[in-house]
């Protein structure tokens, strides 16, 4: 995919409407989890982390004040959002006649030929491969995975009650899992065959089957279930399947992670297309059609502390809502035009 021409124009902390009146603590809060894992701390996280988790709302205003400048993206697609979430689903740690759902861990003979960091780029090919006597060919899909592809292989971390909670858990790329015995596990996206991702929702529209004011995850996941054999197939147009790891009991302490290993602050923590916008970066976001419960439009700080093969271009992003059923119902409906502020770095 080439870039697309863009430009970030400087502009006035003054010119973004809500700016006075946003939480920036809650903004630095999650600034500072990025800073904690950036693999080279700039003077702005050296800042953050002398100034520290307690910062108010006044001192972490003006500590990105003082060390960013706000910039409009100018070219590309017009902005837009979407919403995500971490579901919560139920499982065992054996198969069984209730959990019989595999949640594969990584082959080992999985050879990926693209930066996870980058899936948006590549979404337009294939990256997944594996090695065979004769030479490499594309990974398995959705289809040659669900009809046994990977049995018999040891690569099962847990076993689910339900394929659509899966499939769903997949295009999430994380999942809260209570099991049987009364515990409770997080898993984390590990990587995924290669394949684009195809959004099972557009393909419905296409078909006629629902408009666009329709959709949603309810609705989607209702009609999946209304015809097992016809759900297992519109499953099976999207040949992207995501693989998992399971977190240690500190790594999940916080939440789901993001690709860098930082914990997602749900309302805070933004998908973007890393080819415009690198990770750990402030991005102040304004959603007018997207109303909160202040009644007030989504004028927000977020920081890019995440990515995902839909997300593409510069001002195309991703809100994380939080974890279970009521985050999921916020994300399902979240789709809204949006403008992006980018922070850069003061020189």
């Amino acid at each position: 995919m080439d870039r697309a021409p863009v430009t970030f124009k400087p502009v006035a902390f003054a010119e973004l409407d809500g700016w006075a009146g946003d939480d920036c603590a809650a903004a630095f809060r999650a600034y500072l989890n990025s800073c904690r894992k950036a693999p080279r701390r700039d003077a702005a996280c050296t800042a953050a982390l002398a100034l520290g988790d307690e910062a108010g709302c006044e001192a972490a205003r003006a500590f990105f004040e003082k060390y960013f400048v706000p910039h409009a993206v100018e070219g590309g697609a017009p902005g837009f959002v979407t919403g995500y979430y971490e579901p919560e689903v139920n499982g065992a740690r054996t198969r069984g006649a209730q959990f019989c759902v595999p949640v594969y861990g990584r082959p080992d003979d999985l050879v990926t030929v693209a930066s996870e960091t980058e899936r948006a780029r590549f979404n337009d090919r294939v990256t997944g491969f594996r090695e065979t006597a004769e030479g490499r060919v594309p990974y398995y899909t959705r289809a040659e995975i669900w009809a046994g592809a990977l049995e018999g292989r040891e690569l099962a971390l847990l076993y689910l009650d339900d394929a659509i909670e899966l499939f769903y858990m997949q295009v999430q790329g994380s999942g809260l899992v209570h099991l049987d015995d009364g515990s409770n596990v997080r898993l984390t996206y590990a990587g995924k065959n290669g394949y684009p991702y195809t959004s099972i929702g557009k393909v419905l529209i296409a078909r006629g089957e629902m408009t666009p004011d329709e959709i949603d995850m309810d609705t989607v996941k209702a009609w999946l279930r209304a015809d097992q054999m016809r759900g297992r197939a519109l499953m099976e147009e999207n040949k992207s399947y995501v693989f998992f790891r399971t977190l240690s009991a500190d790594e999940a302490r916080d939440g789901p992670l993001g690709p860098e290993g930082v914990p997602l602050t749900p309302g805070r923590s933004l998908a973007i297309d890393t080819e415009y916008i690198p990770l750990g970066t402030p991005v102040f976001v304004t959603v007018a059609d997207l109303e909160m419960p202040d009644g007030c439009p989504f004028r927000r700080l977020m920081v890019g502390q995440d990515v995902g093969s839909a997300i593409r271009g510069p001002q195309r992003g991703d809100i994380f809502w939080g974890t279970g059923e009521a985050a999921g119902a916020i994300a399902g409906r979240t789709r809204h035009a949006a403008r992006f502020h980018v922070f850069l770095p003061k020189p």
